[in-house]
Parts: C-alpha cells; sequence; structure tokens
C-alpha cells in the first residue's frame, strides 16, 4: 500500500515544536512555544488534552508513564503521564535547555543546555547528576545509546561528540556542522539519533546527506541522501525495527530510506515547505508524525510498507516518471482526489534478504530476466516480473503476465526523481460556512439568515436551525436520520443533502417552510453512483451540483428545471437573489496553486450568464475557503491566505481584492472564518479563530466586523488614503446600478451619499494636486468629476490663479454640458420606446406597469409638478434652465456667484472680470458658468427615477412613483413622458396660464422636428453600422450604450468636432424653418412661431435663452404688437 499523507492540522502557537508518541502508540504527544504539552487521540481530534507546563516548552520526552519537559525557566521538569501532575524538578542550568530524552530503559534523562554542558539525571533519585563538559557553544541535540554505554552531542560550535557516559569523557569527536552563537542562528538543530536495539550506527544529519557512523570504531561507513533534498536536513529519526531511516529538512521535506540497501524509499513534501522540526516512529513502525516550525502537525501512514513487512511492494507515484509519463496509468485511480497528498517518490523494490542484493539467479538455478530490473537502480529487482517469468516458463504461456507491467527498453534515459512542476492535489468540493464533516459537533452553515447546526453523537443524531431575525421563522429541531453532510438556509426553506451509501442513494431534502400549503417537505433521489456535492439555494430556487458534473435546477416547491454541466468537478456553488455563482476545477494546478474557474448565471425571467467559466483569481499557493454574496448581490469569494475579493461590475467583471483579514490576526495559526460581507454598511462579518481555521460550536462564538481597504499604495500619505477611500466608494456602491438594471428596489439617498462622498474626496484631490503644482494631475482627476464638480474646480482654479487650468477645466465643463444634453434626449427616446411598447400591449402583468391607476397617478403627479416649476421659473427669470435633471439636481452655484473664467472661443481674458450677464438676460454667454443655475427653492431635489427602463429583463418589485408628498411629485416631473402625457400636460399648463390651446397642438406635432441633433447622435448615425457589426445581437438601448462608450473614448478635439458639426446642421435647420414659417406669421400666426422658436432655443444647452411658459409668451406677445 502506497504512502499516504494527511493534511496538517494546527497543533501550536508558530515556534518550535517537538512531537513523539506514547509508549502503546495510542495517542500524539505534542509541545509547543505556547508553553502546553498536547494529547491527541488522532490527528482528527480537535480537543486534545493540554498540559500547561511553562511559559514556553523547548523540548519533552515520554516514557514509563512520566513526562519530561525543557521549559523556558531554565529548569527540566518531570510530570505524571497521562495525568500531567507536576512531579519535580529533574535539575536546572544557567540558561535554557535546548533538548530532552530518555535512555532506553526510562531510568535516565539527558538534557543539552544552552550553557555548553550536558547533563544526565538518574530520575528516580536526581541528585544523582552527571556533567559532560568540552562543548564551546550551546547544545543543539542529544542521543542515548540503546545500550547506556555512550551519549552523542551536537552543538552550536560545530562539532559531534560521542561521550563515555561512565568516565564523563569525549570519546570521539567530528567537526561536522556550521559554528554560530546560538540555537536560534543554527543552520540545523541536528537531531541526531543511535540504531535501535544495539546502536549499530550513529545516524548525524550533515547538511543534504544523513551520515552514518558505525559504534566502537566510529568510522564514517556512508552517507544516506537523495537529489529530491534540496536544503540542510534538521532531524533525524530510527524505525523501531531498526531498519528505516527518516529525516526532515528545513525545506520541509521528508526522505526514508533502507539502511540495508540504502535507497530511498519515500519522498514527501510539506504542503507549505515549512521547516521540519519534530520528527518521530510509530512504536509499529507503520505511521510517522512530524510538526514543523508553524506549530503544524501531520501524519504519515502506510510507511515503509507497514513497518518494512512489504518492503517490497512499489509505490506508484509519478514523482520518479518522466513528465510525459506523468499521467499515464490507471484512470481509474484519481491521485489529485486525495486529501491534499503532495507527489512521492517511488520505493524502490529490495529482495527480503540481505543475502540475495548481489545474487542473480533463482532458487532454479535459471538466470534472472535483465529486463526486470528497474532502471531507477541497478540493484533493484522486481519480484513481480521476476515471478510471472517464472511461472511462463513453466506453463510455456503468458497468460499470467497480463497483469504485469511490462519491462522498459534497456535504452531508456535513466532518471532518479522528477523535479519539473508538481500537480497539485485538486480541492474538494466544500459548503460556504460549514466546518469539517468528521467533527462530531460542528455548523452545517452560517450565512446572514440564520445558522444550522448539526449533532451526531452517542446520545443524538440531530440537526438544529436557528434564525437570526425571529420574524421569518422560530427555531427546528430536526432529525438526522439520513446523515445530512450539507445544508444550506435562505428566508424562504432549508436544504439538506445527503450522501449515497450501499443502501440508499443521495438524496436532497428540502424543507419549504414558507410554503403556504401544508406539504412544505420535498426530497429528490438522485441517479445510481451520482452523489450530491454542493448545494445552493436563491429566492424561488434551489440548485445542486453532483459528482457526475451536473448542476440541477429546481423550483423552491420541488418542480425540476435546468439542467447542465460543469467543465470540471465542482468545489462550490452559492446563490442569491436570481444569481447562482459555480466554481470548479478549471484543470490541474501545479506547484500548489490550485486551477479553478468560476460561472455566474441569472435564472430569473430573462435567463442569461454573466461569467463563463473565467479563471478565478487565488494567492499563490492558496485554495478556495469561502464563496457567496454579499448581502446586497454581489459576489464575493475568500481563500486560505485571507483575502477577500468582490466582482467589481464597473471594470468589466473583474475581481478586485477588498479586504485581507491577516492584517487584523495577531498569529500565523489565526484565522478570520467569514460569514457575510456587506457593501452597505461597508462590513466583513467573521469569527476570529485562535490557532484554527475554524470556530466550535461551543461556546458559541463571537462574531467580529472588520472594515474593507483595497491595497493601494501609499496609504500613509493623504493622497494614498484619499485615493482608496475614493475608489473603495466606487467599487463599493456598483450594486445600486446592478439594482436598478435588474429592476430591484433600493434606496436612491444611497446613491446620492456615495456621489456626494466621491466628489468631496476628488475635490479635497484636486486641492491637494493644485497645491503641489500638479496640473496634469487636476485634469484627470476633474475628468472623473461631475458638471457641477467641474464648475467649482474652475472656481478653485481661477481663484489659485491658475489660468492655463481654468480654461482647460473650462473647456471639460462645456463637454459635460454637451454630454449630459445628449443623455438626457436619449433617455426620452428610450422612454419613449418603452411607453410605446407598453401601450401595445406588451406588458400584462402588475410588474411592468400595467395598472392605469398608476399611469393616472403620474399624469396627476407630473402635472402638479410642472405647474411648480412654471411657477418658480417666472420668479427667477434672469436664470437659466439646467439643460438636463442631472444638472438641476446637481447644481449647488448660488444665485449671486458670477462666471470667472470664459470659454476658449473668446481667448485669454481676464478671469477675475464681473460678466455682464445681469444686464443682459436674453443675450448669449460664453462662460459656462453661465449655464449653471441654482435650483429654485420650491422645487425641492429631484430623486434618481429607478423606474426599468427595460422592458425584458426579472423584475421582482417595480418601481413606481408613490404619492408621499411634493418631493415624488416634482421627480415625475423630471421624468421623460409618452407624447401622449406631454400633450396633456402641455394643455394643462396653458388652462393655468390662459394661453391659446393651438400652441401646445403645434408643439407636439413639431416636437421631433425642432429637436436640434447633438454631435453624439451625428456621430453614431454614421457609426451605428460598425457596432452592429462587432455585436450584432445588441438591441437598440444596448447599441446606445455602447456608441456612448466609444464616443467619450474619442479625444477632445474629435469630440468638439461633431459638436461643431451639430451647431452648424443646426443653424441651417432654424433658418430654414423660419423662412417656411414667414408666410404663416403672415397670415396670423406668427405669435405661435414666435413661441414655439422661443421654446427651441430654450431647449439648446448651448443658448439659454428666457425660460419658462412666462418667458414665452412676453415674447410672443411683444412680436405681435410690432407686427
Amino acid at each position: 500500500m502506497p504512502l499516504s499523507q494527511k493534511p496538517m492540522r494546527y497543533g501550536h502557537t508558530e515556534g518550535h515544536t517537538d512531537v513523539c508518541f506514547d509508549d502503546a502508540g495510542s495517542c500524539i504527544i505534542t509541545c509547543g512555544s505556547d508553553g502546553d504539552v498536547r494529547i491527541w487521540e488522532s490527528l482528527d481530534d480537535d480537543d486534545p488534552k493540554s498540559i500547561n507546563v511553562g511559559e514556553k516548552a523547548y523540548s519533552f520526552a515520554q516514557k514509563n508513564g512520566r513526562l519530561v519537559t525543557a521549559v523556558s525557566n531554565n529548569a527540566v521538569q518531570i510530570h505524571t503521564f497521562p495525568d500531567g501532575a507536576p512531579d519535580g524538578i529533574l535539575t536546572r542550568f544557567t540558561m535554557n535547555a535546548n533538548h530532552v530524552a530518555f535512555n532506553a530503559d526510562g531510568s535516565k534523562v539527558a538534557a543539552g543546555s544552552s550553557d555548553f554542558l550536558v547533563k544526565i539525571v538518574e530520575v528516580a533519585d536526581s541528585s544523582q547528576q552527571k556533567t559532560l563538559r568540552g562543548h564551546d557553544a550551546p547544545v543543539l541535540s542529544i542521543s542515548f545509546d540503546p545500550q547506556d554505554a555512550f551519549l552523542a552531542s551536537a552543538s552550536c560550535d560545530g562539532t559531534v561528540r560521542v561521550w563515555k557516559i561512565a568516565e564523563q569523557v569525549c570519546e570521539k569527536s567530528w567537526p561536522l556542522l556550521q559554528k554560530c552563537n546560538d540555537v536560534v542562528d543554527a543552520k540545523s538543530i541536528c537531531r541526531l539519533a543511535w540504531q535501535p536495539k544495539k546502536g549499530k550506527f550513529l545516524a548525524i544529519p550533515v547538511e543534504k546527506a544523513v551520515k552514518l557512523y558505525r559504534r566502537e570504531t566510529w568510522d564514517h561507513q556512508f552517507d544516506l541522501s537523495d537529489n529530491f533534498i534540496l536544503q540542510p536536513l534538521n532531524v533525524v529519526a530510527w524505525s523501531p525495527c531498526g531498519q528505516f531511516v527518516a529525516a526532515g529538512s528545513v525545506g520541509g521535506c521528508i526522505v526514508i530510506w533502507n539502511v540495508d540497501t540504502r535507497e530511498c524509499l519515500d519522498r514527501v513534501k510539506h504542503e507549505k515547505g515549512y521547516t521540519i522540526c519534530g520528527l518521530a516512529w510509530h512504536p509499529e513502525g507503520n505511521r510517522i508524525a512530524y510538526t514543523d516550525t508553524e506549530g503544524n502537525l501531520g501524519l504519515l501512514e502506510d510507511v515503509c510498507g507497514a513497518g518494512g513487512k512489504q518492503s517490497n511492494a512499489k509505490v506508484s507515484v509519478p514523482a520518479s516518471n518522466d513528465y510525459d509519463d506523468l499521467f499515464d496509468g490507471d484512470d481509474s485511480e484519481d491521485f489529485l482526489n486525495r486529501d491534499f497528498v503532495e507527489p512521492q517518490s517511488p520505493r524502490k523494490v529490495t529482495a527480503d534478504y540481505e543475502d540475495e542484493d548481489d545474487d542473480l539467479t533463482v532458487a532454479s538455478g535459471r538466470t534472472r530476466n535483465r529486463g526486470a530490473i528497474i532502471e531507477d537502480d541497478e540493484n533493484s529487482i522486481d519480484l513481480g516480473l521476476l515471478k510471472a517469468n517464472s511461472a511462463a516458463e513453466k506453463q510455456g504461456e503468458g497468460d499470467d503476465q497480463e497483469s504485469f507491467p511490462p519491462a522498459p527498453p534497456p535504452s531508456a534515459a535513466q532518471r532518479p526523481f522528477y523535479d519539473g512542476p508538481m500537480p497539485t492535489p485538486r480541492q474538494k468540493p466544500f459548503q460556504s460556512g460549514s466546518t469539517p464533516v468528521h467533527l462530531t459537533h460542528r455548523f452545517m452553515v452560517w450565512n446572514s439568515i440564520g445558522i444550522i447546526r448539526c449533532y451526531n453523537d452517542e446520545q443524538d443524531n440531530a440537526i438544529e436551525v436557528e434564525f437570526h431575525d425571529a420574524a421569518i421563522h422560530h427555531a427546528m429541531h430536526l432529525p438526522n436520520s439520513l446523515s445530512h453532510t450539507m445544508a444550506d438556509l435562505s428566508s424562504e426553506a432549508v436544504l439538506l443533502a445527503c450522501e449515497r451509501t450501499e443502501e440508499l442513494a443521495s438524496k436532497l431534502h428540502c424543507i419549504h417552510f414558507n410554503s403556504w400549503d401544508s406539504n412544505k417537505e420535498w426530497t429528490v433521489d438522485m441517479l445510481q453512483d451520482e452523489d450530491v456535492e454542493a448545494i445552493c439555494l436563491g429566492q424561488g430556487w434551489a440548485a445542486c451540483a453532483t459528482s457526475t458534473l451536473l448542476i440541477r435546477v429546481f423550483t423552491v416547491g420541488g418542480v425540476q428545471k435546468e439542467i447542465f454541466s460543469l467543465p470540471g468537478p465542482v468545489v462550490s456553488m452559492a446563490g442569491h437573489g436570481e444569481q447562482l455563482m459555480v466554481v470548479f476545477h478549471r484543470g490541474t494546478g501545479f506547484d500548489g496553486d490550485q486551477c479553478l474557474g468560476v460561472q455566474l448565471l441569472e435564472l430569473g425571467r430573462k435567463k442569461r450568464q454573466i461569467l463563463h467559466g473565467d479563471p478565478l483569481p487565488l494567492s499563490w499557493k492558496a485554495y478556495l475557503t469561502w464563496v457567496g454574496f454579499s448581502a446586497e448581490g454581489t459576489p464575493s469569494y475568500v481563500d486560505s491566505e485571507g483575502i477577500v475579493r468582490m466582482l467589481n461590475r464597473g471594470l468589466g467583471n473583474t475581481w478586485t481584492p477588498v479586504c485581507d483579514t491577516r492584517e487584523h490576526t495577531k498569529g500565523k495559526s489565526d484565522h478570520c472564518w467569514i460569514v457575510g460581507v456587506h457593501e452597505n454598511p461597508q462590513q466583513l462579518r467573521c469569527i476570529p479563530c485562535k490557532g484554527t481555521r475554524f470556530p466550535p460550536t461551543l461556546p458559541r462564538p463571537a462574531v467580529a466586523v472588520l472594515p474593507f481597504k483595497l491595497p493601494f499604495c501609499q496609504t500613509a500619505t493623504d493622497k494614498g488614503q484619499m485615493e482608496e477611500q475614493f475608489w473603495r466608494s466606487v467599487l463599493l456602491h456598483n450594486y445600486l446600478e446592478y439594482l436598478s438594471r435588474s429592476g430591484y428596489e433600493h434606496d436612491e439617498s444611497v446613491k446620492g451619499q456615495a456621489v456626494q462622498e466621491q466628489q468631496n474626496l476628488l475635490m479635497k484631490m484636486f486641492a491637494l494636486s493644485c497645491t503641489l503644482e500638479r496640473e496634469f494631475r487636476c485634469m484627470e482627476l476633474a475628468e472623473l468629476m461631475t458638471q457641477n464638480a467641474v464648475s467649482l474646480a474652475v472656481k478653485y482654479a481661477s481663484r489659485s490663479r491658475k489660468l492655463n487650468l481654468a480654461q482647460r477645466l473650462s473647456e471639460l465643463a462645456a463637454e459635460k454640458s454637451n454630454e449630459l444634453a445628449a443623455v438626457k434626449e436619449l433617455g426620452e427616446e428610450e422612454e419613449e420606446d418603452f411607453r410605446s411598447h407598453l401601450d401595445a400591449g406588451h406588458s400584462n402583468t402588475p410588474t411592468e406597469w400595467s395598472q392605469s391607476r398608476v399611469r393616472t397617478l403620474q399624469r396627476q403627479q407630473s402635472t402638479e409638478a410642472s405647474s411648480e416649476v412654471e411657477d418658480d421659473a417666472e420668479e427667477t427669470p434672469e436664470e437659466a434652465k439646467p439643460s438636463s435633471p442631472m444638472q438641476r439636481r446637481n447644481e449647488t452655484v448660488p444665485k449671486s456667484t458670477k462666471a470667472v473664467v470664459v470659454s476658449s472661443s473668446q481667448g485669454r481674458v481676464n478671469p477675475f472680470k464681473v460678466s455682464s450677464s445681469q444686464k443682459d438676460p436674453v443675450g448669449h454667454s460664453t462662460n459656462i458658468l453661465d449655464n449653471i443655475t441654482k435650483l429654485p427653492k420650491k422645487s425641492p431635489a429631484p430623486t434618481r427615477r429607478t423606474a426599468p427602463s427595460k422592458e425584458k429583463g426579472p423584475v421582482i418589485k417595480p418601481l413606481v412613483p408613490k404619492p408621499k408628498s411634493k418631493q415624488a411629485a416634482a421627480a415625475a416631473f423630471f421624468q421623460p413622458r409618452t407624447p401622449s402625457s406631454e400633450k396633456k400636460t402641455t394643455e394643462e399648463k396653458e388652462e393655468k396660464t390662459e394661453a391659446a390651446p393651438s400652441e401646445t397642438q403645434t408643439l407636439t406635432e413639431n416636437d421631433e422636428n425642432k429637436r436640434p441633433k447633438t454631435g453624439f447622435q451625428l456621430w453614431l448615425e454614421e457609426n451605428r453600422s460598425f457596432i452592429l457589426a462587432d455585436n450584432p445581437d445588441f438591441e437598440e438601448t444596448e447599441i446606445i450604450r455602447e456608441g456612448m462608450g466609444r464616443f467619450r473614448a474619442l479625444s477632445a478635439e474629435e469630440r468638439m468636432t461633431w459638436t461643431e458639426r451639430a451647431k452648424g446642421r443646426e443653424t441651417g435647420d432654424t433658418s430654414e424653418r423660419k423662412k417656411r414659417k414667414h408666410p404663416e406669421g403672415v397670415n396670423g400666426d406668427r405669435p405661435e412661431s414666435l413661441e414655439q422658436a422661443s421654446k427651441e432655443n430654450c431647449s439648446s444647452a448651448k443658448k439659454p435663452k428666457p425660460s419658462g411658459q412666462a418667458g414665452c409668451q412676453k415674447l410672443a406677445a411683444f412680436a405681435y404688437k410690432q407686427a
């Protein structure tokens, strides 16, 4: 049976750790720098017995019911075992003791300390002591001769000495080690060891080899080495039978040799490459326990074919094969599905007796088949092939040879081991928010809804469901007769799953507690040989991933729906609302890295796939530990290095790290167990775990809240802090755009606060850049600002006497004003198209604004709001009308504020000259600030319309205006209306202002003809074909959005060129209309024509005219009198 490596687990805090088995081999004993000695019944024991022996324990030894420890108070003390009761102090040193060891019968204890001394103490009478002096530096390690005649010691002075215990003199000394001043500076702790029973050899780890010296003669016999060892060896241990030697290196390698044949049997690599500092064989010789300098405990099983009894068994591991043969072999063997087992080397095959090493003849006298010799070592012989050849010769047929591999060709290149990139074992499937399955008391899931615990012991086998909010449902106690191992919890249901057994198929069980009928549970059996490996719940649906690479989707009531295949084995999955996220293996990772992919789907009315199996970024040599969604619906995940990443929808669905939980832990062995992510407020909810990766069920763990922080550079400076705060705010408020686009209800005040916060940060960075004379950087920051913020930046630059910067900012403000006008017109067109679909009977459901009552309410609110704004416009006729609702909402410049910088069309002028806009409110203003006005006092700031502008897509909660206050009415006024509603609203306004009804009719009929085209619209008309060629499936809305992106990507000069072209066309169209309409004025329609021309000029963002119905009527009356 091949050697197997169990996953390492936390044992002690980081620092030197020692390990051994008890006399019977029933438990593992460890000590660490935390001062505790722990007794583990097995590697999976999550509640080991702990004995505190001091502030820090450096070494220990156990034999005959006694436990001896070297602790930080410079003493060697003794405790009873396993009770741990103190039993006195054996001896003391002037400095710390670094290593202690029992002799063969347990009657004596030897200890080596940093004060250069080695003491041998009788356990029964501690006054009987012997002191060995001679080392010139701290003692690293000591080892008793099995016959109690000698004692070996290694020291920082670079020597290894053998002492005669009876005479207390140095028998032999070898200068083998590198000299150093202290143990912490030593290249290796050099844990040497004598061969058990007779003590024939002394094994000493020196650099990358184990040197063996013969007893009595002290001659160097041979070295045990391997090319797999890349760093110095640290510790050596003999098997109880004395036939095998195991050594651990500073680089985390464990190598096992057969001393008789001097061949390497197994090679094991530490999961993380930490230094091996403790190594101990099981008394039966079939297991090895080891520890590292980070306090972790590991276990190797089936070592050397169960303790050498089957030393001729081959280990088929790809470590010794060429790269092309790495994955050749039996397809049924799933190498990567083991519990994170590092690749190991093949065990060489040897004969059972030393006498047969050089004998190449079999018992029958026939010469052995040379093809049976494995080419890794010419002395290694494949006994299986020998038996097959012998049987073939006796029977004359080769039927028995079919079960054995053919002999490799003699000309094949000989290679002792493969040193290229090694495949990483695949991570097994897991449920986010759950603790390991082998625990008797564990969390099956802990999320933002509640907690599911599982108790599986002798007294009870049950599942408890607890809700954070008792209003959702009361707590539940469920029997676990089917041994469910997976669970998920939502506000609608509890989903459970169990693995298949020999008698029962794998089952998916759902408790729909939110159902209104009496039958709230349903169960589905999987197909034969199909296991459920991961489950999740969404809004109205449930899903499971199976071992056959399938995703099965069900309704929450139990109806089977979609089923599709995964590209690889599932790792984990999560659901939120209509979103389903699945993480799977895209391929085989190498050198400790996992190769994972992610799919993100929307299972609503309009099903679509957002992420198409894209690679999932992980930290170096990390694996996935948690995957899910934030409370607001943003996909997130956490890896084993504590890095939290979120999906950045605003950057092409990329993944951005938002938090490093390692920054909030004290020790390397401490971790944060994630239970929830929240974007508003910005919080990461987790459970701190000291010395482990998951919390116990009892006592109930406390939840901690961690802040988000993007890994920006130079966050200690003001600039770095503000940059991190700005982009974090942008990232963590992307969900608002997603909710609005998907038709979910959300609070608009949150987005308003976020925009205000972002603009404040931009202004602060702008001011800082101005102070540092970074004008180009100021322009880069201004590109991120809104039009209102750019206007404030213009004022700031002007007052700072940076005229060139102010001039460029003024041009940028003009561009932003044109873009706002274009966005407004495009929004009106989209809204008209959307409502025309509704009027044509496209929507027949209550979720798509089909109620006539809502439409009537909209018209009433629009009429009321328009009348209020008209009154305000009459009170402030000197102010220009904002070009868009966004401009009006964001305006904060007071009435008395005048322009200080003119546009580039007038050249460089005095920026502090007062504008003449007060004297001539009707005249054209070349300053961009003249177009930016203050919101009228009577008109409250309208909230951003969140109605679903798309007629398709999932709409969970329809976003309709609510008749609450005048604020809602004002908001409805700024919403684009259908032509019919515009007509009715205009008629009602004319009734209130006593205007002629014919004006409204003329305005409605000629609205399309009078609307000027912007530069973007001209550009879109010419480039629409190119956009459709690149994206043939785009709808009109998507074409416009893509066009906006491409238009903004143009240079400022190109955008201004298109704007000028639009102005030229607008001027030509206006002159033609005036020529056509002039005769109508002669026939008595001149007042209407003038009024329409006034309205046309008012709609232009670049030419502010007297705004409001009253102003237009006054001009019409004046013109009529002149005629």
